[in-house]
């Protein structure tokens, strides 16, 4: 079958990978679509070390094509979003509801892949890059067929990150303010997270100015090419900032401009290693810096909650699509997202 792997110097489209039948607890799922996320591209450049050979992927969606033993909430046939959270669902942070915490679920990576009988690493618990996949039952989430599956991809990671951030981590209320920096699809997600939440003003900031009108419609009330206009719209601050970049003065700035009691969210990834500062003093207003991972979703829950918002017309999928790429075009596709050219780009099979 076709997948997309990484050995460590190239990325490279291969049409001789094998995956092994799900054993107890396990789904196999034929994807269908796969959005390109940044943390893959970030796999390829080596800012997540990550061993090598691996699949590549992470958010995807398909068909179930078999269940392993013990499996009973899909069956053959159901269309299911994948999730990356492998979590276990019996330890003490599973029980509280936390399943982003689950030691487990960070666990060792996997090796169900072969390439000419070498063993290849599965990345993210997940690699949707393939034509199929073998994933624990828990990431496998059955969501209505009548949403096209480019659109049920795109749930698994940068819906659950950038709306869970907002409604679950940051917990969002009706009339505060809200502070986006960069739109691309983490930042859009948040953008219209902190809209289905209720914020008054949403103040979206990136680079680009072309990225005006998309951010406008997942929400942002403002737009801005810098965050030195911030203070301008709102004298005081915000109440949250999120960062979805990864850029350690952009970390700061969020920090920098947040009121009284506010919080700033980080949600992008900056190299391993790197660090930011800020001015310990401003922190005694009651100012929060929160990491987040994944949304502090709970993806069984989350991913069907999403998928009823999207059928109600309140959660924007079909409008992240900007474009979709047989999985031939992988480098064509990887070229456009780093160009900045495409919300999400996503690979079909």
């Amino acid at each position: 079958m076709r997948g997309v792997v990484f050995d460590g110097k190239r990325v490279e489209v291969v049409g001789d990978l094998e995956v092994r039948e799900p054993g107890p607890g396990e789904v196999l799922v034929a994807v269908a679509a796969a959005g390109l996320c940044h943390s893959d591209l970030s796999v390829v450049d080596g800012t997540i070390p990550f061993p090598v050979p691996v699949v590549l992927g992470h958010e995807g969606a398909g068909v179930v094509e078999a269940v392993g033993a013990g499996v009973a909430h899909v069956r053959v046939g159901d269309h299911v979003a994948l999730s990356t959270l492998a979590s276990c669902g019996a330890c003490a942070d599973c029980g509280r509801g936390r399943p982003t915490m689950c030691r487990r679920a960070i666990g060792r990576p996997g090796q169900p892949f072969s390439q000419e009988g070498r063993p290849v690493f599965q990345f993210a618990c997940n690699s949707a890059f393939a034509e199929r996949t073998v994933v624990r039952a828990v990431q496998a989430v059955r969501v209505p067929e009548d949403i096209p599956m480019a659109s049920a991809a795109l749930i698994g990671c940068g819906v659950l990150t950038g709306v869970g951030a907002v409604l679950n981590r940051a917990k969002v209320d009706h009339g505060d303010s809200v502070l986006v920096i960069g739109t691309g699809g983490i930042g859009l997600n948040v953008l219209q997270g902190a809209r289905i939440a209720g914020a008054s003003r949403i103040v979206a900031v990136d680079a680009n100015p072309a990225k005006e009108a998309v951010a406008r419609q997942f929400g942002a009330t403002d737009f801005l090419t810098s965050t030195e206009g911030v203070r301008d719209l709102l004298p005081t601050g915000v109440d949250h900032a999120f960062e979805c970049v990864g850029r350690v003065e952009l970390v700061r700035q969020a920090i920098d401009l947040l009121d009284r009691h506010g919080q700033a969210i980080l949600l992008g990834v900056p190299p391993a290693g790197a660090e930011a500062s800020f001015a310990v003093a401003s922190m005694y207003l009651d100012k929060s810096i929160l990491g987040c991972r994944y949304g502090s979703s709970r993806p069984q829950r989350d991913i069907a909650l999403y998928a009823e918002l999207y059928r109600d017309g309140r959660l924007l999928l079909d409008e992240l699509v900007t474009q979709t790429y047989p999985v031939e075009e992988f480098e064509r596709a990887a070229a456009d997202a780093e160009a900045g050219k495409v919300a999400r780009g996503v690979l079909t099979f």
